[in-house]
C-alpha cells in the first residue's frame, strides 16, 4: 500500500470517528442533563447545578458546531478528530471534577474515548488520547468537589448508590461499544465491497487498454495493405469494365475497403479527441439518429424502434465517441438476443432530464436470471462473441460519472438502462488511477 492509499485510508477512519463522536456527543449530552435533573431533583443531592449545567451546554454547542463542520466539503484529519476527543474528554472531566472526581463510578467513561481513537486512528494518536485520558483521571484523584453523599453517616446508602452508578455506567458503555463497534463492521464491510469492485475495474480497464493498445496498433498496419488493396481494385475494375457480373463484385469490395478506410480514419479521429479531451456537443435528437444510422449499416435485419420521451429531442449532450461505440454495443447485443429468441425487434427509449439521460435498450430475447448475472467483463453467452461489448459500455458509463444496469422484463426480454451526464464528466467520475 502506497503513501497515498494510506493517507486516504487514513482520511476515511477519521471523518468515519468523526461522524460517529457526533452522534454520542448528542447522546451524552442528554443522558448527562438527565442525570443531572435526577440526582439534584429526585435524589436531592447538593450538587453544583450550575456549574453542570454550564459544562453541559457548552458541550451541546459544541456539539451542533460539529455537524455543521462535517456537512463542509473541508477534509478531515486525523488531528481534528483527536482535536474532537480531547473536548470530550475535557468536559467529562469536568463533569467529574464536579461530582466526586476519581471516586464517581462513571469515571471509567473515561476509557471510552481511547477504545473509540485505537479503532480508527493510527497508534500516536490513540497514545496522545490514551496520555489526555489517564492525565485527567490522575487530576481527578486529589482534585475534586466531593459527593455530599459520599460523606453522609449512612455508608450502606453510600455504598448502594456506588453500586447503582457502576450499574448504569456499565449500560451506558456497553451500549455505546455496542453502536460503534456495529457501525465499524458495517463500514469495513462497505469498504471490502468497495475495495473488491475497485480491483475488478482495474482488471478490467487493463484488460480493456490491452486490446485498445491492440486496435491502435492495427489500424496503424492495415493502413498500407488497405491502400494496395484499393489501387488494385481500381485497375481490375478498369481491365474488366466490360464484365458486368465481375464488375459489380469489384464495385461491392471497393465499397467495402472504402468502410474499411472509414473505420480507420474514425479510429484516428476518436483517438485524438479523447487526447485533446473534447467530446463533440450535440442535440440529443442528432445523436440518436447518428447512432441508429450506424447501427442499420452494422445490423440491416433488425427492426429498431426507437421513442424520445418529453423534451429529450431538444436537449443538447456533450458526446464523447466512447458513448456512441457503448449505445451501439448494447442495440447489437439486444439484436443477438431479440434475433436468438426468433424476433428481429430491439427498443430504444430516451428519456432525459436537465443532468443525465437514459438510454432504454430492450431486446426481446429469452431474458434468463443467467444472462442479468453475466455482467464480468470479457465473457460472453454468445457462442462466437468476444464479449467486449458489455464490458466496454460498463467502463464507458463509469468513466463518464453515469451507471448500466439491467432489468428483467415481466413479460420477456432484457431491458438494459445507460445513464450517463447531458454535460460530459462528472466532478466524481475523473478517471481512476
Amino acid at each position: 500500500m502506497n503513501d497515498r492509499t494510506r493517507y486516504r485510508t487514513g482520511f476515511h477512519n477519521a471523518r468515519e470517528l468523526t461522524w460517529t463522536l457526533a452522534w454520542l456527543r448528542l447522546c451524552a449530552v442528554a443522558g448527562q442533563a438527565l442525570t443531572v435533573i435526577v440526582v439534584a431533583l429526585w435524589m436531592r443531592l447538593a450538587i453544583p447545578v450550575g456549574d453542570l449545567a454550564f459544562g453541559i451546554g457548552l458541550l451541546l454547542v459544541f456539539a451542533l458546531a460539529v455537524f455543521w463542520r462535517l456537512r463542509q466539503p473541508w477534509p478531515v484529519t486525523s488531528i481534528e478528530a483527536v482535536a474532537h476527543i480531547a473536548v470530550d474528554i475535557a468536559a467529562l472531566t469536568w463533569l467529574l471534577y464536579l461530582t466526586g472526581g476519581a471516586t464517581n463510578p462513571f469515571v471509567s467513561l473515561l476509557v471510552l474515548p481511547i477504545t473509540l481513537a485505537a479503532a480508527a486512528l493510527p497508534l500516536r494518536h490513540v497514545a496522545i488520547v490514551a496520555l489526555l485520558a489517564a492525565a485527567c483521571y490522575l487530576v481527578l484523584i486529589p482534585w475534586h468537589v466531593p459527593l455530599p453523599v459520599l460523606h453522609d453517616a449512612h455508608a450502606g446508602s453510600d455504598f448502594n448508590l456506588h453500586i447503582l452508578g457502576m450499574a448504569i455506567n456499565f449500560v451506558i458503555t456497553a451500549a455505546a461499544l455496542s453502536f460503534f463497534v456495529t457501525r465499524l463492521a458495517r463500514m469495513l464491510r462497505a469498504r471490502e465491497r468497495d475495495v473488491q469492485r475497485d480491483r475488478e475495474r482495474a482488471l478490467r480497464d487493463e484488460g480493456i487498454l490491452a486490446i485498445a493498445t491492440q486496435a491502435a496498433g492495427a489500424a496503424h498496419e492495415l493502413n498500407t495493405p488497405l491502400s494496395t488493396m484499393r489501387t488494385l481494385l481500381a485497375e481490375l475494375k478498369r481491365e474488366h469494365a466490360d464484365d458486368r457480373g465481375l464488375a459489380d463484385d469489384l464495385e461491392l469490395l471497393a465499397g467495402q475497403a472504402e468502410r474499411c478506410r472509414d473505420i480507420l480514419r474514425e479510429l484516428v479521429a476518436l483517438g485524438s479527441r479523447q487526447l485533446a479531451g473534447t467530446p463533440q456537443r450535440m442535440s440529443l435528437a442528432a445523436f440518436v439518429r447518428d447512432s441508429e444510422s450506424r447501427f442499420h449499416l452494422l445490423r440491416p435485419e433488425v427492426e429498431l424502434s426507437i421513442r424520445i420521451e418529453g423534451d429529450a429531442e431538444a436537449r443538447e449532450i456533450e458526446a464523447e465517441p466512447s458513448l456512441r461505440h457503448a449505445l451501439i454495443n448494447l442495440l447489437s447485443n439486444a439484436a443477438d438476443a431479440s434475433l436468438a429468441a426468433g424476433s428481429a425487434r430491439v427498443e430504444l427509449n430516451v428519456a432525459a432530464n436537465a443532468a443525465q439521460v437514459e438510454f432504454g435498450v430492450r431486446d426481446f430475447g429469452a431474458g434468463t436470471e443467467a444472462e442479468l448475472v453475466a455482467r464480468s467483463a470479457f465473457q460472453s453467452s454468445k457462442r462466437d462473441g468476444l464479449g467486449l461489448g458489455l464490458a466496454l459500455a460498463h467502463a464507458t458509463a463509469e468513466r463518464l460519472g453515469g451507471e448500466l444496469r439491467a432489468e428483467l422484463q415481466s413479460d420477456r426480454g432484457l431491458l438494459q438502462r445507460l445513464r450517463v451526464p447531458l454535460r460530459g464528466r462528472t466532478a466524481n467520475a475523473s478517471p481512476r488511477a
